[in-house]
């Protein structure tokens, strides 16, 4: 079980590749508890599950595909869905089911299904360059059905090929860092914080006191060092320059503007593509009229899961 606060401190003061909308959408639901203002029957703590039991249960194979959902909120370590009705998907539950799919002897390609706004920057590159070594040994193919957003993107710019929904969102190639001030909430309330400390920036950014100069300097600094990151690591992932990624200063693209700036590499529904990939395989294989009947019905079972 996890409290409010413990969320709170993997939102606020953190850098987040994020949207905007996943980070208002977040806090719309952490800001009533941590003000108090929160109604007591909403006060149940989030629970979260193993992540090795939910890896071994989502993980969906048929015939020589791996379907793996990538939906909800990314965050580095254990969740389930949340009460803004986001689902919260680990970097470590991802890594063991692409590993898992990796090391199944009747696997030959892995589908990642993205609809994510993104989530937390911690855990995000070292989840995406294990992507990129997994796609050496077997194709990863990132399907966005229907957002790959920050996080998301930067997932998805790894794979070893990215195919969008019609009506997809992709992009927002940034990172944000909020902080939280409730000083002014605090002294209307009458109460008063007394911190001790040592080290010039063991509290820097305090929720219970403005923001300082020297707190700030240390956020730009942060917020330059991650999105060096993504910015380089997408431009290696998709043989693009750096410029060319950091011109796109973090928009929201459809699967057209994604196309003709080299950020996907095809578009088409969702199913359609999962068919497309299932037939191909079992192409490789099988000969005769039965071929395409086995690999539709593979398709289909795919298709609960889209």
């Amino acid at each position: 079980m996890i409290n409010y606060p413990h969320v709170a401190s993997m939102v606020f003061g953190v850098p987040l590749f994020a949207t905007p909308a996943l980070v208002t959408a977040v806090k719309s639901v952490l800001e009533p508890h941590l003000l108090g203002r929160a109604r007591s029957e909403e006060l149940e703590p989030m629970q979260l599950v193993d992540d090795q039991e939910r890896a071994a249960k989502s993980l969906t194979v048929s015939g020589k595909v791996a379907v793996i959902p990538v939906h909800g909120v990314l965050v580095p370590r254990r969740g389930v869905i949340t009460n803004t009705c986001e689902e919260l998907v680990s970097y470590e539950k991802l890594r063991s089911q692409l590993d898992a799919a990796r090391r199944h002897e009747l696997v030959e390609e892995i589908v990642l299904d993205f609809h994510t706004g993104g989530g937390s920057a911690m855990g995000c590159k070292e989840m995406a360059d294990f992507i990129r070594l997994v796609a050496q040994e077997k194709p990863v193919t990132a399907l966005i059905n229907y957002a790959a957003c920050s996080a998301g993107y930067f997932l998805a710019a790894a794979c070893s090929r990215i195919v969008a929904s019609p009506t997809s969102m992709t992009g927002s190639i940034g990172v944000i860092i909020e902080t939280f001030d409730m000083s002014k909430a605090e002294e209307v309330a009458g109460i008063t914080f007394n911190t001790f400390f040592r080290g010039g920036h063991k509290n820097d950014a305090s929720p219970h006191e403005p923001i300082t100069d020297q707190a700030v300097i240390e956020i730009e600094k942060r917020l330059d060092s991650a999105y060096k990151t993504f910015t380089e690591s997408v431009a290696e992932y998709r043989g693009l320059d750096v410029a060319q990624v950091v011109a796109t200063e973090a928009r929201l693209f459809s699967a057209e503007e994604a196309l003709q700036l080299k950020l996907i590499d095809e578009i088409a529904p969702a199913q359609d593509a999962v068919n497309a990939i299932a037939l191909r395989h079992a192409a490789s294989t099988r000969q005769g009229g039965g071929r395409r009947i086995s690999a539709q019905a593979q398709s289909l079972q795919i298709q609960s899961q889209l």
